[in-house]
């Protein structure tokens, strides 16, 4: 009776909820942005641009004249949908190749294991820069980057988990059963070594939103004069002397997403790591 309880939403932390909340509103800015703001995020209007907080314009406007509430809310689409695509990459292409791995063993076990060891020695955000050097800068790009860049962490757990259930009783129980190797993989194998993909994906995300963010910000992404939140920053960074709220408030709603995001994944492995998830 405790442990249901313990399940009910009712009992989940205040900062679950707030992480919940600030995740909503992100969710409800990439499926309609609309219904948050009316304005056009590409309208400029230099007379009158730069001005600051009012209430007229919300979070003030930028150096064209842009409102800056309508372009972050239009921002977050271009940063959330390439974060959430490079994850599901990196989900994907680290699932098959952990499995690959764990299933084949020997010499593919070996060569799998020795790529994903050398793609993980480069840091995640360094990775990505140096794909989008060879391939060059763009919203494509950038997601494949990313995606590459994140298949380690996914590839080894589920490596991991498949040799762990692999060898479990109820795994050889159904060997006795006679049943086909896929039937066994999809079945008995697959649902529990991807088990902890979910809250991995979820801290991956936040990872994404911030490299997004930076490769965006060196010019790497999505190009002017489309509303994203790294490429707003890069903008404003020449104006924090005259007009600080230029560059601040994407600063602020990537910070705020991103710490959303990492407390609803932390609190998700901390229920897995505790046997309740």
């Amino acid at each position: 009776m405790t442990a249901l309880l313990q399940r009910l939403p009712g009992a989940f932390p205040l900062t679950i909820w707030s992480a919940l909340f600030c995740l909503l509103l992100v969710a409800l800015a990439v499926i309609a942005p609309g219904w948050l703001s009316s304005g056009d995020p590409l309208l400029a209007d230099p007379v009158n641009a730069q001005l600051p907080p009012s209430s007229q314009h919300w979070l003030g406007t930028d150096q064209l004249g842009r409102d800056l509430l309508t372009r972050v809310i239009y921002g977050s689409r271009y940063s959330m949908l390439i974060s959430i695509a490079a994850m599901g990459l990196a989900v994907v292409l680290g699932t098959l190749l952990g499995l690959l791995a764990a299933l084949a063993r020997g010499v593919v076990d070996e060569m799998l294991s020795r790529a994903v060891d050398v793609i993980s020695a480069f840091p995640d955000l360094l990775l990505a820069l140096m794909l989008i050097a060879f391939t060059g800068p763009g919203t494509n790009n950038l997601i494949i980057a990313l995606g590459v860049a994140s298949i380690p962490r996914f590839a080894r757990v589920v490596r991991a988990q498949t040799f762990s259930v692999m060898h479990s009783g109820y795994v050889e129980q159904a060997r006795t059963f006679g049943l086909s190797r896929f039937t066994l993989i999809t079945r008995h194998i697959l649902p529990h070594a991807i088990a902890q993909v979910p809250a991995l994906a979820t801290l991956g995300l936040g990872t994404a939103i911030i490299g997004t963010a930076g490769l965006s910000f060196l010019g790497m992404g999505p190009q002017p004069p489309t509303a994203e939140w790294g490429l707003m920053l890069a903008e404003g960074r020449n104006y924090l002397r005259n007009a600080w709220w230029i560059a601040v408030w994407p600063g602020v709603f990537i910070t705020l997403t991103v710490v959303a995001v990492n407390t609803l994944g932390r609190y998700w492995q901390g229920r897995f790591e505790g046997g309740e998830a």
